[in-house]
């Protein structure tokens, strides 16, 4: 709703002008040939309205707003001075004339179909032709003004006036000509899919000048004549906007599909969303999805949808392959996602091939792509790390305390049965007691019960005591007295134990240093040995990149420096805030 009242005014301004000054021209009631100059001028600030509320981002709609109020205003300038409006006024709105023909003869097909230059080559033409667009119209609107200028003529400055706007209407000829080479060359040169559009703005441009021709030859003279005339007139006015308005309805010209819709037959503007709309309702439909393969499928039905495919398909670096949509043929476009996380397949469209406004769309959502195939990657890993996790305690449950229950029970059992004396009830007791401290300590591997009772610091520096080699923990007092949320306490706890376990059975360290602080709104901890070390880049990190991940769902990070010879460095952090 914004970008329709945004374009709104300089649409209805320009109609307003258009209307008023043919109405003013002509007088009431006026003839059909004026009412038929009326219709045929009212379509471009319609067509300038339409493209730019509905690609405001692209500046094309704009451009023929511009265009469409210069012809407006010089219309109603032309309507002001045949009822003795004021000269200063009507000079300067008749000299937009000057501009309408620049931004259409010029500017519009320079700037075809996206608001873009073809290419940087074209900024010198660009900036030559609003040079003699200015000098034309500003040259126009001066010796318009300068005859009747405080009551006594100013014949010198009308004539400077004169070459000034002669000198510019010159230039912006020859600009023109270069255009439609240009534009002709571009023609040939386009692909399939933008060929059929470029011909339409070729044949608007070659009605444009032979309604110009026609125009200049044939506006003076009797009806027959000033009829072939107004066919001129009529050519120049309307030929680029129904050239542009065919390629909006035949080939979907900046996206945008015009048709029939329902029973009632109503004329419908349909159109795909834009880049920031993909984006966001993409985000959305992320964060609603619960499951890694449910979101990687809402990325490829956004894909689809987005680019109106017939189907899109999703690839990740393991070979999963999610497909929305039916897929037949061969994929028409593929993208691979940042950083190698996997690729998106496009299928072909229902009507058209991809154009180059496709192709930015999808390289748009390439970066959400690569976080969704990375947070589902992460999801998965997580989910695989806590079944592992599970299956590890069910396994120590099985082989440790519950054969320990089951031999106690059974020495219980034995007891009642023979009259136990104090010895085989001692025996029992010491046996009980065994299995009272294998529950601690494996109720210790799921939370430490020092971790929850005093805290972080706390929790690492009795971990450490237990160690066989030298290890220091450093921490600030300030960290002793404060306590985090338990994922955070848990995730750099586990990290620490897991980075001086690998230090003991691998690096055959001989002392580990463990520092905790808490710098500029983070919660860090590093683990340092002078150990063998080795090269993370050939080496996997198998425990610590479940870690990693854990830590990455919490917004931190791990990484790892070492070198062979020359120890091992872990350093791991979340954010706290504060």
């Amino acid at each position: 709703m914004k970008r329709r009242l945004m374009a709104a005014p300089p649409a209805l301004l320009a109609a307003g002008s258009i209307v008023t000054g043919g109405l003013l021209e002509s007088g009431l009631p006026a003839p059909a040939t004026q009412w038929a100059f009326v219709v045929v001028s009212l379509l471009l600030p319609a067509l300038g309205w339409l493209l730019a509320a509905r690609r405001p981002e692209l500046g094309y709609g704009w451009l023929l707003l511009a265009a469409a109020l210069a012809l407006g205003l010089g219309m109603l300038g032309v309507g002001l001075d045949l009822h003795g409006g004021p000269s200063v006024l009507v000079a300067f709105l008749c000299s937009l004339f000057a501009v309408f023909y620049g931004l259409t003869w010029i500017y519009v097909p320079l700037l075809f179909p996206d608001g873009r230059l073809p290419s940087p080559r074209w900024r010198p033409v660009a900036w030559i032709s609003g040079v003699a667009v200015a000098a034309h119209a500003g040259g126009a609107a001066a010796a318009g003004i300068a005859p009747s200028a405080m009551d006594r003529p100013r014949p010198a400055v009308a004539l400077a006036a004169m070459l000034t706007s002669g000198a510019g209407q010159l230039v912006t000829w020859i600009m023109a000509v270069i255009v439609f080479c240009g534009l002709v060359l571009r023609w040939r040169r386009a692909g399939e899919g933008e060929r059929g559009q470029y011909a339409l703005m070729v044949a608007g441009m070659v009605a444009t000048a032979a309604g110009a021709v026609l125009t200049t030859l044939f506006s003076y003279g009797g009806v027959q004549v000033a009829a072939v005339g107004m066919i001129g007139i009529l050519t120049v006015v309307g030929s680029l906007p129904a050239a542009i308005a065919v390629a909006v309805v035949r080939h979907r010209l900046l996206d945008i599909r015009v048709g029939l819709r329902g029973s009632r037959l109503q004329l419908v503007f349909d159109l795909r969303p834009t880049a920031d709309e993909v984006l966001s309702d993409l985000g959305t439909a992320l964060e609603d999805a619960a499951e890694p393969v449910e979101q990687v499928g809402r990325l490829a039905a956004a894909v689809r949808s987005g680019l109106d495919l017939r189907w899109a398909a999703v690839t990740l670096a393991d070979g999963t392959r999610v497909v929305s949509g039916r897929e037949s043929g061969e994929a028409v476009l593929e993208l691979p996602v940042r950083g190698g996380l996997g690729r998106i397949e496009c299928g072909p469209r229902d009507a058209g091939p991809l154009t180059r406004v496709d192709r930015r769309l999808l390289e748009a959502l390439a970066v959400p792509a690569g976080l969704a195939i990375q947070s589902a990657g992460l999801v998965t890993r997580l989910v695989n790390a806590q079944e592992a996790e599970r299956r590890r305690i069910e396994r120590n449950i099985h082989d440790g305390v519950q054969q320990q229950l089951v031999a106690l029970i059974a020495g219980l059992e034995l007891a009642r049965a023979t009259g136990a004396g104090a010895d085989m009830l001692a025996g029992l007791r010491e046996q009980a007691r065994q299995t009272l401290d294998d529950l601690r300590e494996l109720a210790a591997g799921i939370h430490p019960s020092a971790l929850s009772q005093g805290g972080l610091v706390e929790a690492v520096e009795e971990r450490c005591s237990r160690l066989p080699v030298r290890t220091t923990v450093s921490a600030p007092p300030s960290l002793r007295a404060r306590r985090f949320a338990d994922e955070v306490e848990g995730a750099l706890y586990f990290t620490v134990s897991e980075a001086v376990a690998n230090a003991l059975k691998h690096a055959g360290a001989a002392g580990i240093e463990v520092g905790l602080a808490q710098p500029d709104g983070r919660l860090s901890a590093t683990v340092a040995d002078d150990g063998k070390g080795f090269d993370p880049h050939t080496t996997r990190r198998r425990g610590l990149a479940t870690l990693a991940d854990r830590l990455d769902a919490l917004g931190g990070e791990l990484t790892v420096d070492s070198e062979p010879g020359k120890g091992t460095r872990v350093n791991a952090w979340v954010p706290i805030g504060g």
